[in-house]
């Protein structure tokens, strides 16, 4: 198996590397059809007291199954058409925790991906079923300044 960084942004909330406010998380994809990180959740993410709010693991959930067609090109960007999250157990701060995105199928320019959110025990505390769909270029060009301004790149 092959391990490849993917790019990170400059601003994005999930994988914004400076963003202060955000996730600030790094991705890696086996160069098939999964790609993953690693994330401790800091307690100014939480809801319920030591728990993650369920918006942070979808969100996520959201950004690790949107980067399974990065795999072959990492500038295919992708929007969320639909995603079915399901909260199996609380998600605590402050431990490592394992999201896993699967290629499913892809045809078109529609995806199906699948997310899961594991605890250090490898159980599966979130998951999620996501249809996605490739931007359409009149709402998104994707082109070399697009992507410099984005700060789209493998950051060291």
């Amino acid at each position: 198996m092959t391990v490849k960084q993917q790019p990170n942004s400059n601003h994005c909330f999930v994988c914004g590397l400076q963003n202060e406010h955000g996730l600030q998380l790094i991705f890696f994809d086996n160069g098939e059809d999964r790609v993953w990180c690693e994330y401790s959740v800091p307690e100014g993410f939480q809801g319920f007291p030591g728990i993650t709010h369920g918006g942070i693991a979808a969100s996520i959930l959201d950004e690790v199954c949107g980067r399974v067609c990065m795999i072959s090109d990492p500038n295919h960007f992708m929007m969320t058409v639909k995603m079915e999250v399901k909260y199996r157990q609380p998600v605590p701060v402050g431990v490592l925790l394992r999201a896993e995105g699967t290629l499913i199928k892809q045809k078109g320019r529609l995806v199906q991906a699948r997310g899961e959110l594991k605890l250090p025990d490898n159980s599966v505390a979130v998951e999620a079923d996501m249809l996605l769909a490739d931007l359409p270029q009149d709402v998104m060009p994707v082109d070399g300044q697009l992507l410099a301004d984005l700060g789209w790149r493998v950051h060291d």
